[in-house]
């Protein structure tokens, strides 16, 4: 039986604030691979994303998630249901500054976050764990977090309901370079333990080695994405 990718993109073009639409020709990515992109600037991170999740349509071409058009999805109910599938980690994710990491990793599960419920509570110290988030961070303001660490809370938020897609929109940005690296091995290692799909948008490429299995290069003339490691089956 053949299983279909987890994100299928072919012959799509979307125009976006730039000098130059969105180009992507072909992009097959298979359930609990990771793939990393590179060359695709913010605008057009966050586009692809959307693109993606189904938030936005393509000019031209077509994006299939689990074998699945996201034009097919019929309305809104729909769509917002389907987002569950999803956990991303973008600096769109607005963070709550003055309150705690932990209040913030709450807010996913509860609305409740001062004080935050014991049930929620041991979700969130779980959560705190599986990303590498040190305890003590955990009681302080987000506003006072170091770059490394509030990655690594915009992960665990991404992660709070359980998606099955990761996606990752210039993570490391703002990251220090000698962060870069562990913090592409915890996405790595989470991902494996969740069996999850990931498509990261980067420049970074000591992140994009450690984190995924394959790194293309997209050329923007064309839409064609250029290898720049092996597959992850070979």
């Amino acid at each position: 039986m053949t299983v279909s990718p987890a994100i299928e993109i072919a012959g799509v073009t979307k125009s976006y604030a730039a000098l130059r639409p969105l180009r992507i020709a072909s992009l097959a990515v298979a359930a609990g691979e990771r793939v990393a992109l590179s060359g695709i600037d913010a605008g057009g991170a966050e586009l692809l994303v959307n693109l993606v999740t189904g938030a936005s349509l393509p000019d031209e071409g077509e994006v299939r998630v689990f074998g699945r058009p996201t034009a097919d999805i019929p309305d809104g109910d729909e769509w917002l249901a389907s987002l569950d599938r999803f956990g991303i980690i973008s600096e769109r994710g607005v963070l709550l500054e003055g309150s705690t990491v932990i209040q913030n990793l709450a807010l996913p599960l509860t609305l409740e976050i001062d004080p935050v419920p014991e049930e929620a509570r041991q979700k969130v110290m779980a959560l705190g764990i599986e990303c590498d988030i040190s305890y003590d961070w955990l009681a302080q303001p987000v506003a006072t977090v170091p770059p490394a660490v509030r990655a690594r809370v915009h992960l665990a938020r991404a992660l709070a309901l359980g998606p099955a897609v990761l996606l990752l929109e210039h993570p490391t940005a703002a990251m220090p370079a000698e962060e870069r690296a562990a913090f592409g091995v915890v996405v790595a290692r989470v991902c494996d333990a969740r069996a999850l799909t990931a498509l990261a948008i980067t420049f970074d490429m000591t992140f994009a080695r450690s984190a995924a299995h394959r790194t293309l290069t997209l050329q923007p003339a064309t839409g064609q994405l250029v290898s720049a490691r092996r597959r992850w089956w070979g």
